[in-house]
């Protein structure tokens, strides 16, 4: 997909990977509408780059198809929507329950609510890309941060589920898992098991993104070594395992 002239909607567009991709994407000549429960913030990116802001809270679903109806009613067909807003949440067995359903609605649900609204509607008009913003995490999981590993976990469950079962009726379908990206969810933990390959300016996976859109890519690696650690998992999980059980005693309490 090429994006120019396209109609994007960004979700947590406010701040960190979600500013730097409304940017980015704007530079190649797309239609951007920033989303995020910060409008203030949201209108701010939005002013910079000549597109709308609208204000959206991703833990309930009510707001995502509102979000969904108003872009298609009055800027027009989404082309492309990136479900980036996501959360931390740190901690183990000790988490509370109530904050294992805040993680789980903003990291999980949300991409489910999204497609639930928004898939029909690109496959009955020939096609679309969706853009979910996942987390190395998801792929590898991450010491110190129970919720957040088991939730990115799912999220690239459920990309994966809706490449397979709608890449066939013209839906894209990527899935961005970076390791530590510099935003307000990384600030004071720029020395962590997250930050263990280098810290990423949005900027970067921004361009790391667009890359794989135009070439319709799934799996969006902007650390390229998330890759060989992934096959070092699959090739022996044990020694895997152990491997992360050092990092887990080196990082106990950090990202």
């Amino acid at each position: 997909m090429e994006l120019q002239d396209k109609i994007v909607v960004i979700t947590g567009a406010a701040h960190g990977i979600g500013k730097g991709l409304a940017e980015r994407f704007a530079r190649e000549g797309a239609r951007v509408v920033c989303a995020d429960i910060d409008l203030d913030g949201a209108q701010t990116v939005a002013g910079t780059i000549g597109g709308h802001a609208v204000r959206c809270d991703v833990a309930n679903e009510d707001d995502i198809r509102d979000l969904i109806d108003k872009v298609e009613a009055s800027v027009g067909p989404i082309d492309l929507f990136c479900a980036n807003a996501g959360i931390l949440t740190l901690g183990g067995l000790d988490v509370p329950d109530d904050h294992w359903d805040r993680i789980w609605k903003i990291n999980v649900m949300s991409h489910v609510w999204t497609a639930r609204h928004l898939v029909p509607r690109m496959v009955a008009r020939g096609g679309g890309y969706i853009l979910t913003t996942a987390s190395a995490a998801g792929l590898l999981n991450q010491p110190g941060a129970a919720p957040y590993g088991v939730t990115k976990h799912a999220a690239v469950g459920f990309a994966e589920w809706l490449a397979l079962t709608y890449g066939d009726k013209g839906l894209g379908v990527s899935v961005l898992c970076p390791q530590a990206v510099r935003s307000e969810m990384t600030r004071g933990f720029e020395d962590s098991v997250a930050s263990i390959d280098g810290m990423l300016e949005p900027e970067d996976v921004a361009q790391a993104c667009v890359d794989a859109i135009r070439a319709e890519t799934f799996l969006v690696l902007p650390h390229p070594q998330v890759l060989d650690y992934m096959r070092l998992k699959t090739a022996d999980y044990d020694r895997w395992l152990g491997g992360m059980r050092k990092l887990n005693q080196k990082f106990a309490g950090d990202i």
